[in-house]
């Protein structure tokens, strides 16, 4: 009976809404499964990496490819994660595709990489150029070479041309490979040669090793090593353990080899460090934190979601342990979500302690191999044999893991801005996606924080979210008391110490004189935002970016902090030629000199993105700062959120009105939660600390809010604002950016899809307008705000504003023009 044939459609890594159809070869239906990855071809050279998303026997009206190879026995993607796939696509205006290329790590999507080989029986040597000679030798030597070696070999940055001519003239020939990225890693282990296996073989061996006394040594120290670890069923030693603790000779080592003695053999090896025991109980909780977790429970029985409202260092992390100890008996996995790397380092050694090696951590700064190995330890879990990671501590792609029996998702630091992802799509927002994630998984969702979102706050004020205050700090340490220093009125006395006012100098001396420690915070990294002209006014500015280059000292030169593009510092203006050339405002960098200039017996650290560029660098920082080898930290808003140290007892915000000025809905609630976040570092564990707040708007409303700590006021007089001018918790708000490098072209387009978005749309359309960067990266920008009722379908709108897109995208010359969906913006 003829077999009746096969397709699957199948998700690609790319922009485009659809699936792809591919056929499946004779002889490859039994190893497919929905789920699984395979390598197809996409246009006339390009391989990539799919997702079998469904299996059937419809064949499509054009011609279909066969699939390349299957690379998985199992899927790798639940029905449970095609789902949550899907629901970010469709509530987040992106593609399956680009959804699974935020899901997957880069070490499990295969990459087309183009192989350059010899041709061997080629002779026409002299029509070569100089260069093409160079290239045709390389190949010589190497048999075979990507394109990105050849780059790297003619020192161009593209040597397509030199490529196209040699194949032109039959040199060369080119093949499209695939290769996989990642690779387990393996250690060498040394064991014994399996010709080894009666005592009369072993007996020969030691009398034939008689004149090679060092191969001899080797080998009995070997067995005697093996005999003792027999408990444990262990066959082979690490090579380089056995040569170190045995201070044996490779020569000696090279010599069993050959003889047959010994094998060397490759292991498997996480590279996540390793075995970690719990060590502690978790704590008992006080009197508030039990209150408060009861509560919870009694919340979670008619409630998925549940807001905890603790003021800082009231003891949230206690609590969110004891709801891991429950999830995780009752053989549930537990997604802990976190906004920042930084606080990652501090955290994960809590839970460590408590929960051991089933305690896991996932975040950008691991490489690809890391995170392929941490995906498997999760997908992995299994209660019975206590195997994989049942508790996963992460930033927001902690998200895209395969969880196969998730309880509860702990969302802390609700309200951070870091949960949104901005570039590329999808343009997500991991605490809201974390809710979907809860419900598809039958679980659920605790927030956290001191300082709710006015959205999550007014969800809980409305029942959608249960609600729960922990309003006592841990200990009954007392609320840090908070004074405002007032800029004017110091610099009109000219009692300012450069950047620091009197009062807020005086509680730094203190504080160092006392042994204790300094948390000093400026949202803005590098040394000036920009340097003036003091005679004609001349800011040098990006050259692909609307925006002034700040100046760092340390690097001595100007950067673009949106494209990079950087220049070494003028020593003159650039349109007068003046030597007056001046720093103007202050960065983390500046704070960090002048704090040296006053104290310069003070250990100073600095905490922004620019000093944790490196893999570990936000744990060194910590690390030594929580030890005490450093006495003031300065730092942008990594230093605000949920950091516990004991001895800070001074915490000094130098420019309030960066904050409260900036030109945005959202600017007092985030000015309180970033002022309330940073002034809660203060006085954690044994005394009350202090806080001084140095602003030009001393009777400012939001810095009043702050002092006395009332976000319910500040809420209640902001929310109705927000209603009358239509803005969230109210309305939903979809930014749509036009992007062209030709400044008409991206004007044209915004325009004609204002008047689509008109035909359609019954809520408000605002612009197009140009954002506060009117070019970024040489394109020029300009924005279309949406808001959409709540009570509308946000489906049937989305579906409106993705039509009238494509209808513009259609348009004469409209080619070019990039089209940009935020969803929720932040």
């Amino acid at each position: 009976m003829e077999k009746i044939p096969q397709y699957i459609d199948c998700i690609l890594p790319i922009p485009v809404n659809q699936h792809f159809t591919y056929s499946i070869p004779l002889g490859m239906e039994e190893k497919i499964q929905v789920g699984c990855r395979v390598i197809v071809q996409f246009g006339s050279r390009k391989f990539h990496t799919a997702i079998v998303c469904k299996i059937h026997q419809e064949k499509p009206e054009y011609e279909t490819k066969p699939i390349e190879s299957v690379l998985d026995e199992a899927p790798l993607i639940s029905e449970k994660g095609f789902r949550f796939w899907q629901w970010i696509a469709d509530y987040y205006c992106c593609s399956e595709g680009e959804v699974m290329k935020a899901a997957l790590p880069s070490g499990l999507k295969l990459e087309s990489q183009t192989s350059v080989y010899l041709n061997d029986d080629w002779i026409e040597k002299d029509r070569l150029t100089d260069t093409e000679e160079s290239v045709y030798q390389f190949l010589s030597s190497q048999k075979t070479a990507t394109i990105q070696q050849i780059n790297s070999f003619t020192k161009k940055s593209n040597a397509y041309s030199v490529i196209q001519s040699l194949l032109r003239k039959e040199a060369i020939s080119v093949e499209e490979k695939i290769s996989e990225r990642y690779q387990p890693k393996t250690i060498a282990h040394i064991k014994i040669s399996s010709s080894l296996t009666s005592d009369e073989d072993f007996e020969m061996a030691f009398q034939k090793l008689k004149k090679a006394q060092k191969q001899l040594d080797l080998l009995m120290y070997l067995l005697n090593e093996l005999h003792h670890f027999s408990a444990s069923k262990q066959e082979s030693i690490p090579r380089k353990e056995l040569m170190q603790h045995g201070n044996f000779t490779e020569s000696a080592l090279r010599g069993l080899i050959e003889k047959g003695y010994v094998e060397l053999m490759e292991v498997e090896v996480d590279r996540i460090s390793g075995n970690t025991e719990a060590t502690r109980k978790p704590f008992n909780l006080n009197q508030y934190q039990e209150e408060a977790l009861n509560l919870i429970h009694l919340q979670f029985i008619d409630k998925k979601v549940v807001l905890l409202h603790g003021i800082t260092a009231s003891g949230k992390t206690e609590i969110y342990i004891k709801l891991i100890a429950e999830q995780m008996r009752a053989g549930k996995q537990v997604l802990y979500l976190l906004p920042e790397i930084a606080l990652t380092s501090q955290i994960i050694d809590r839970l460590k302690a408590v929960f051991g090696n089933k305690a896991g951590i996932y975040h950008s700064k691991f490489n690809d191999a890391e995170r392929v190995e941490i995906w498997n330890k999760v997908e992995a879990f299994d209660q019975d044999q206590s195997t994989g990671y049942q508790l996963i501590l992460g930033a927001r792609s902690a998200i895209f893991l395969p969880y196969k029996n998730l309880g509860l998702i702990i969302v802390d630091e609700e309200h951070e801005t870091s949960y949104k992802q901005f570039d590329p799509a999808p343009r997500y927002n991991a605490r809201d996606a974390a809710i979907v994630l809860a419900q598809i998984h039958d679980a659920k969702v605790l927030l956290g924080t001191a300082t709710p979102s006015f959205e999550s706050y007014f969800n809980a004020q409305s029942g959608k979210y249960g609600y729960v205050q922990l309003t006592k700090r841990h200990f009954d340490v007392a609320q840090p008391e908070i004074t405002v220093a007032d800029i004017a009125d110091a610099q009109k006395r000219k009692q300012m110490k450069s950047l620091f006012t009197p009062l807020l100098f005086n509680e730094m001396q203190k504080a160092l004189e006392n042994h204790e420690q300094i948390i000093l915070f400026q949202n803005r990294r590098g040394y000036s935002p920009y340097i003036q002209c003091h005679s004609c006014g001349w800011i040098p500015v990006c050259k692909h970016c609307d925006v002034s280059l700040t100046y760092h000292k340390n690097q001595n030169n100007l950067q673009c902090h949106y494209c990079g593009y950087t220049i070494p510092l003028p020593q003159s203006c650039g349109n007068c030629q003046s030597a007056d050339v001046r720093t103007k405002g202050f960065g983390t960098e500046k704070i960090e000199d002048e704090i040296k200039l006053f104290f310069p017996n003070a250990v100073v650290d600095r905490l922004d993105l620019d000093s944790t560029r490196k893999k570990f660098g936000h744990e060194k920082i910590l690390n030594k700062f929580s030890d005490g080898k450093t006495q003031i930290l300065v730092g942008t808003q990594m230093i605000t959120k949920g950091l516990d140290f004991e001895n800070v007892s001074v915490v000094g915000i130098l420019d309030a009105d960066s904050l409260l000025n900036y030109p945005d809905f959202r600017s007092h609630e985030r000015a309180f939660q970033l002022m309330s976040q940073v002034s809660g570092r203060a006085g954690r564990k044994n005394r009350q600390g202090k806080v001084v707040i140095q602003t030009y708007q001393p009777n400012h409303l939001v810095i009043g809010k702050v002092i006395s700590n009332d976000f319910e006021g500040l809420f209640n007089l902001t929310i109705q604002e927000r209603k009358l001018f239509k803005y969230p918790p109210w309305y939903r708000l979809v930014y749509i950016t036009i992007k062209h490098k030709n400044h008409e072209r991206a004007q044209l387009a915004s325009q004609q899809l204002a008047r689509e978005l008109q035909k359609t749309l019954r809520s408000p359309i605002l612009g197009p307008e140009y954002p506060l960067l009117s070019r970024v990266q040489q394109y020029y920008q300009l924005m279309i705000r949406i808001k959409l009722e709540r009570n509308a379908s946000p489906a049937e709108q989305k579906r409106s504003i993705l039509e009238a897109i494509e209808k513009v995208k259609h348009y004469e010359n409209n080619g070019t023009v990039l089209f940009t969906i935020d969803i929720d913006p932040i």
